[in-house]
């Protein structure tokens, strides 16, 4: 594979113990290559986090080897490593007196000099990496008057002021309001294209993963395995995470769901692909299974007024909201 940048082989990861090894996750091969951007998912307790402190030399491999461009991890200095890997944990900054701008300047630390005097070009680097996560208007605010979302910006731009190919993120989604989440992964695919960047993140946000992640590191029960978002959901792989739960992977959907008791079968005809979509699962939310051929059961789709209606048992709704009440009031009689 061209462009490796990152390589585990055989990989063992835990901690030491009194003497003796606890082996988290073991038989890990994966790679990353220049550019990527990369999802870690598994279930908690999977060892996200222990893997992602062992790639960035926090804690040592119980066994196995990690390569970086080629070279073993173990050659690397620890001055060498920071200018190799920048790395954002799960860990809240609490620094109410320090601002944005000189928690941007900290990622400048492995190129400065003993009394941390920042050059003409360090203080270029640490505007452009503000500019890139849209935070150059906050440089002079204070972290403590910052939200969730602008926070985990400016941590980001933190690790571009590092100027390090790879970053590593450790839940950068937690905490964060769906929009934000959205707009943070986005923004890392985004690096990792603009400035090809080499950017693995964990997180639990596996929709958002499957749509924005060049790759995917999936933990599963007795494995690690990666690939394409698609690639793993055509290879039925998703549906491991949460095999003995009541939680299932809809490959046509692309997201999670849980799984459901139909007590009755329906029919949906004439529909356009997209109300067909959000009637069928308001409707197995409801209980009711959508099959091919129910004639007791039979629920159609037309126009009347330029709206949507749809259509039983002589009935006419125009919201599917109406259409589920109009069915569970009368249960019994359709039953």
């Amino acid at each position: 594979m061209k462009n490796i940048f990152l390589e585990l082989q055989n990989l063992s990861i835990g901690y030491q113990q009194n003497n003796s090894s606890k082996i988290i996750r073991q038989n890990i091969d994966l790679q990353a290559t220049t550019g990527e951007l990369i999802a870690l998912i598994g279930t908690n307790g999977a060892g996200k986090s222990t893997l992602l402190r062992t790639i960035v030399n926090l804690q040592k491999p119980l066994s196995g080897k990690i390569f970086i461009k080629n070279n073993n991890l173990n050659n690397y200095t620890t001055s060498k490593l920071s200018e190799i890997i920048s790395f954002v944990s799960t860990e809240i900054i609490e620094a109410p007196e320090l601002k944005v701008f000189d928690l941007v300047a900290l990622g400048r630390f492995p190129y400065t000099n003993w009394f941390g005097k920042l050059s003409e070009s360090d203080n270029s680097m640490i505007s452009n990496s503000l500019q890139a996560v849209g935070m150059t208007n906050f440089r002079q605010k204070y972290i403590s008057q910052l939200s969730d979302g602008e926070r985990q910006r400016v941590m980001i731009a933190r690790t571009l002021a590092q100027n390090t190919p790879m970053i590593v993120l450790d839940e950068p989604t937690a905490f964060l309001d769906l929009n934000n989440k959205y707009e943070i992964v986005n923004l890392l695919h985004t690096l990792a294209k603009q400035f090809h960047k080499t950017i693995i993140f964990s997180t639990h946000d596996i929709n958002i993963a499957i749509r924005e992640a060049d790759k995917i590191w999936l933990m599963l029960d007795n494995e690690t395995i990666q690939g394409a978002p698609e690639d793993l959901i055509l290879q039925e792989k998703f549906q491991l995470i949460f095999s003995e739960k009541n939680i299932f992977f809809d490959n046509e959907s692309g997201d999670f769901r849980s799984k459901k008791h139909f007590y009755q079968n329906v029919q949906l005809s004439a529909f356009n692909n997209n109300t067909k979509l959000w009637t069928r699962r308001a409707l197995e939310r409801a209980g009711y299974n959508i099959v091919d051929s129910c004639p007791k059961l039979h629920i159609c789709q037309t126009m009347l007024e330029n709206k949507i209606v749809w259509q039983i048992m002589n009935h006419n709704f125009f919201s599917i909201y109406d259409l589920i009440n109009f069915l569970n009031i009368n249960k019994k009689e359709i039953s």
